[in-house]
C-alpha cells in the first residue's frame, strides 16, 4: 500500500523524502503507518527498478543532502497495474488499500474507477452477509455491541460507495449500464 502511494503522490509533484512523508501522514494516515524506517528503503528500491528517479539533490538546512524524486513513466505503469489489481489480503488491509485507491481517483478513467467501485461494492455486502450471520451467534453483550458497530460501519460504507458509484455513472454518461447491486 506505501509503493501504491507513494508512486501515487509522486504523479500529482516531485517530492523529497520529507515532504513525501508529510503528504503521507496528511492524505493517508487512517490507511497506512507511516516511517522513515519504510520510506527510504521503499525509495531506493523504486528508484533501482526505474520506477522513480532523482530530480535534483539539495543541501538541507541540516547540512545534509536531500534528494527529490519524480515519477518515471515506468513508474506510472506500475502505479497504474497496482490501482487496478484486487490482490487477495485482510478486510482491513483491503478496505485501507480501497481508499488510498479513491484518493487517486482522479487518474484513472471513468469505466477505471466504476469497475473499482463496484468491485469493491460486491466485496463489501458479501463481507456484511457473512458478518451478519456470524454477528446473529455472538451471545456476549459486549462482543454483540462491537458486532453491531462493525455492521453499522460496513452498511455505512456500502451506502457511500453506492453514493460515489451513482456519481461516477453520472458523470461519465453510464446511466444506461445496468445497476446491479443498487437496489
Amino acid at each position: 500500500m506505501l509503493e501504491l502511494a507513494t508512486l501515487g503522490l509522486l504523479q500529482c509533484e516531485p517530492l523529497h523524502g520529507y515532504r513525501l512523508k508529510q503528504q503521507l501522514e496528511l492524505f493517508m494516515s487512517s490507511s497506512i503507518s507511516v516511517n522513515y524506517g519504510a520510506i527510504y528503503p521503499l525509495l531506493r528500491r523504486l528508484e533501482e527498478r526505474g520506477e522513480i528517479a532523482t530530480l535534483a539533490t539539495d543541501q538541507a538546512e541540516t547540512g545534509l543532502s536531500r534528494k527529490t524524486y519524480c515519477i518515471t513513466d515506468k513508474g506510472r505503469q506500475r502505479w497504474h497495474q497496482k490501482m487496478i489489481e484486487h490482490p487477495h489480503e485482510s478486510w482491513v488491509n483491503s478496505r485501507s488499500r480501497f481508499f488510498i485507491k479513491f484518493f487517486f481517483f482522479g487518474n484513472l478513467e471513468p469505466a477505471e474507477r466504476i469497475k473499482l467501485l463496484k468491485h469493491r461494492l460486491n466485496v463489501c455486502q458479501l463481507r456484511l452477509e457473512s458478518f451478519e450471520v456470524e454477528h446473529q451467534a455472538l451471545t456476549d453483550p459486549y462482543q454483540k455491541s462491537v458486532g453491531q458497530q462493525c455492521l453499522s460501519g460496513l452498511r455505512s460504507d456500502i451506502e457511500w460507495i453506492k453514493e460515489q458509484l451513482e456519481k461516477e455513472r453520472n458523470k461519465s454518461g453510464c446511466q444506461a449500464e445496468t445497476r446491479v447491486g443498487l437496489s
